[in-house]
């Protein structure tokens, strides 16, 4: 997974459902334990996904480790998953009893889980964190979007956000201002397009997803989305046609550069690198993932929609508990721990999404990096998931995003060529199929 890009791979309802009883659980890459009895049976495992390169794992392991349960409760074992096949490994423990007492994961697997009764709610968790003041310190919006009609399927721990950035030389190059809406973006693409640069940095390729988390930003952006309020698909909207012949118009004046179709995350990247870019939906780290230092790469603040609404795309992901565990006082217990100690992971800098603590933003290390302070500050509080234009998170989402229907949808709308109302009722009838 391509951190500065991609979220992780999705699959669909079908697929998900049918992986229960899939083959043997794979080797996992990494096991330690804290308890005092090492190795012992009655020790609560912890699963966890590769957040960051090899450091954030040892970071991961080295914080696990350290974990000092309390009296009469079990420690904890750290044991680490790649992404490749990821769910098909959760689903295959969970339906053989091998399977975690807490884990991160994909941002809807615990809705899944859920779903299939795997999940031991986090209610009376999150009923201490309100006892102790800890809640407050959560940022707007992360507990809520974990509520389900059954409970809390999980607690928040970090946003994975996409941001707009600019390559400020390219625009002083072209003679523009930073844009602060779309009327302005058009004029500023225009200027760049007119440089030779792309004024939309985009890719729909094999492995891509930014291309489409783009698309869907923007049209959050616009107050839109593929659902209602009522979690019903609802794709044909005014205002998700108006995003699209904004993309349409993009298209047929060059600012998005016609390759972009077909481009991968390194063809991108490459672009960013080499100035042939200067706007483009991305994280918010992407200066740092390519390796820059100053200010020239930009998170700037979110657009004003022609409606005057602010909006993007985000995916929170969390941690979560099941039922299958030692002992569900002591997996609490330590996710307890574990939430009010994560913040190593952006102090020692092993990590590029935001944290969901407001005390770890006002950490100084993570203040130092003014895109991250941004897309903390002014872009998180208008993120919405891909539920949007409803609130609550369900599992079907996950049959959605990542999908071919999506990158299907993305591709047609920065081609510019296929008519905003076609490509959006092509999207709705590709998700009432799923979902």
């Amino acid at each position: 997974m391509n951190p500065r890009t991609d979220h992780r791979p999705g699959l669909r309802r079908r697929d998900v459902f049918g992986l229960a009883a899939a083959a043997s659980v794979p080797v996992l890459s990494a096991c330690s334990s804290s308890s005092s009895e090492a190795g012992s049976t009655e020790d609560l495992t912890f699963w966890d996904m590769p957040w960051g390169g090899t450091q954030y794992t040892r970071t991961a392991e080295d914080l696990v480790n350290s974990y000092p349960a309390p009296s009469g409760l079990a420690g904890a074992q750290y044991q680490g998953l790649q992404w490749a096949n990821y769910y098909q490994t959760f689903s295959s423990a969970i339906a053989s009893d091998t399977g975690p007492a807490v884990s991160s994961g994909g941002g809807f697997q615990a809705f899944q889980f859920a779903q299939q009764g795997a999940i031991h709610y986090a209610d009376d968790l999150i009923g201490t964190l309100r006892e102790n003041g800890t809640y407050d310190d959560f940022l707007p919006g992360t507990m809520d979007a974990m509520q389900t009609g059954s409970g809390y399927a999980a607690v928040p721990w970090q946003i994975d956000i996409r941001v707009l950035t600019v390559r400020r030389s390219l625009l002083e190059e072209a003679g523009t201002e930073v844009p602060t809406d779309w009327a302005s973006f058009l004029e500023a693409g225009r200027a760049l397009q007119r440089i030779g640069v792309a004024g939309y940095g985009t890719a729909t390729g094999a492995g891509a997803n930014i291309g489409s988390q783009g698309v869907v930003s923007f049209m959050i952006n616009n107050g839109g989305g593929f659902f209602n309020e009522q979690g019903e698909p609802d794709c044909v909207t005014d205002r998700n046609i108006e995003s699209l012949e904004f993309f349409n118009q993009m298209a047929a004046e060059g600012i998005i550069n016609p390759r972009a179709v077909a481009y991968t995350t390194g063809n991108l990247d490459d672009d960013w690198q080499n100035r042939r870019v200067g706007m483009g939906i991305t994280v918010p780290s992407l200066a740092s993932g390519l390796g820059e230092s100053g200010d020239d790469l930009q998170v700037i603040s979110p657009l004003a929609s022609p409606n005057g609404d602010k909006g993007t795309l985000y995916y929170i992901n969390n941690l979560m508990m099941y039922q299958n565990t030692p002992s569900e006082e002591a997996s609490e217990a330590f996710l307890r721990w574990y939430l009010d100690n994560m913040s190593t992971y952006w102090t020692e800098g092993v990590i590029e999404s935001i944290p969901v603590r407001q005390s770890i933003v006002d950490t100084p290390e993570y203040q130092s990096d003014a895109n991250k302070v941004r897309a903390a500050n002014e872009w998180q509080p208008v993120g919405k998931t891909l539920a949007a234009r409803g609130e609550e998170v369900f599992a079907e989402l996950n049959a959605v995003d990542g999908g071919q229907d999506l990158i299907t949808f993305a591709q047609r709308a920065i081609q510019g060529q296929t008519d905003p109302r076609a490509n959006l009722e092509a999207m709705q009838a590709a998700i009432e199929s799923v979902v």
